[in-house]
Formats: structure tokens, sequence, C-alpha cells
């Protein structure tokens, strides 16, 4: 099978190999990626975190494996710009620096391991990481509590004070979620590198995981653009079209396909 198709196959085992899937994305992006082995390795850091534990019950521990992380220098990568290494878990695990997502892969994994309750929450540019029943969210860049408040402050500096903070920003993310937010920050990642076919492996795979918006087609229309794809280009622009609820962006989306040349008739 092909590495997009074992992602898939974690995707549908019961329940989803989560971490598994993050590896065979980055084994799309680079031959050299062995899931099995990194998976054999990966049991050698889980003792080593494991044992640095305190004698805590296990609704207790979430906090301290995250410091316990950070205590073996893996740390948010604040490499400017950021490089796509930062997302790829098998780079994230050799250089222990990569987004909050790719850290909170590597606890959520280390947790289900050492049988830590931990799950992953879909913040708006910060991925966070919550103890089921706790009234604050942990931040995987080394463990800090996150209060309602400093939540709202985390939003604000995101995104400015007029984002206002909602219970929709601290759902749970499953699985197929946080591989396609993944997805979509490797493709955003790639594109400022331009590395455009990297990108484009990284947009179809967003599309193919489903529940895709207009922004996910247009990303790839305009990979498509640059790829010199027209007919390509015109398909997602078109599906963008129909998803697209903003008048402004659904007649940008008009004049940009009355510009596109004909469809190609291929024989």
């Amino acid at each position: 099978m092909s590495p997009r198709q074992r992602f898939f196959d974690c995707l549908h085992r019961s329940p989803p190999a989560l971490f598994e899937a993050a590896l065979w994305i980055a084994a799309e992006h680079d031959d050299g990626v062995e899931p099995q082995a990194l998976l054999r390795d990966f049991k050698e850091l889980q003792q080593t975190v494991g044992t640095g534990l305190p004698m805590l019950p296990a609704g207790e521990l979430a906090q301290p494996l995250l410091r316990r992380m950070n205590d073996l220098g893996f740390a948010q990568d604040d490499f400017s710009p950021l490089r796509p290494q930062a997302a790829l878990l098998h780079k994230v695990l050799q250089t222990r620096r990569g987004q909050p997502l790719a850290l909170a892969l590597i606890a959520l994994e280390l947790a289900r391991g050492l049988g830590i309750p931990l799950a992953g929450v879909n913040f708006p540019g910060h991925f966070l990481l919550r103890v089921p029943g706790a009234d604050h969210l942990l931040d995987p860049c080394g463990g800090r509590r996150l209060y309602p408040n400093d939540c709202r402050d985390l939003l604000h500096r995101q995104y400015g004070p007029d984002m206002k903070l909602n219970a929709e920003h601290l759902q749970t993310a499953e699985p197929l979620q946080m591989l396609q937010r993944l997805s979509r920050n490797l493709r955003q990642l790639h594109l400022t590198h331009d590395d455009f076919i990297a990108a484009l492996i990284d947009a179809e795979r967003v599309l193919e995981l489903g529940n895709a918006n207009a922004a996910d087609y247009l990303a790839r229309a305009s990979l498509y653009q640059r790829l010199d794809c027209p007919n390509a280009e015109r398909f997602d622009l078109e599906r963008a079209l129909l998803l697209s609820d903003d008048p402004i962006q659904r007649l940008r989306l008009t004049e940009r396909l009355e510009h596109l040349p004909p469809n190609a008739i291929v024989h």
C-alpha cells in the first residue's frame, strides 16, 4: 500500500491510530521515513518519560507529562519563517522542536501508552490539550495551565481584540480533525517555502478527509494556478464558489473563473 493508503488504514481502525497516521503523512514527504521503526523507537521515549513522572493518580499526570517532555527538550519551534519540519512528526521527534499540534500529537501518544487521560482541543491558532473533567486546558508547549481568561488572552494575541471566545473554540478534537489540521498546517508551510508539489500533496489530503470548506478548495486552486493546470484550477474554483457564503468572495471567484481558458476536452 502507498503511504496515503496506510494513512487512511490507520484512521479506519477502532480506535483510530492517530500517531501512526501522522507518521504516514511524514512518509508521503520523505521516502526515508519508516513509521514502524519510529513506533519502536517511540517506546524508548515513552519509557524515559514514564520513569521521570511523579507517583500520582493517572488523572493528575498530564501536566507532569508535558513538563517532563519540556525537560527532555521538546518545545515550540520559534524559527522564522516556520519550516515544514515543525509539523512533520519524524523531524519533530528528531529535533524536539515543533508546532503546538505536533507536540500535542506526541504528548497524546505518550499519554495513551502510559494510561494518562488526555484529549486534544482544536483551539484557533494554537492547539491545546485537556484532561477530561478538568476546569482548565494545557499548553502542549511546556504544560502551562490555561483558564478561560488565559484562553481569551491567547485568542486575542492570535486574532486581535475583536475575536470573541466561544464554546466551539474549546471543543475536544477528534482524530480526523487533528489530522486535517495537521495537513492544512503542512500545506501552508510548504507553500510558504515555494514547494508547490509538496503543498499539493497536503491540499489533496485535506479534501480527501472530508468536510472541506471553500478555503480548502481555493487553496488547492491556487496551487494548480502556480503549476499551470487550468482545468484542475477551474474545478476547484467552481467547488469553492458553491461552498462560499461570502458575496464578495463569490464575486471574485466568478471573475477569476471568467479569466480562465475554457475546459480542454481530452479524447
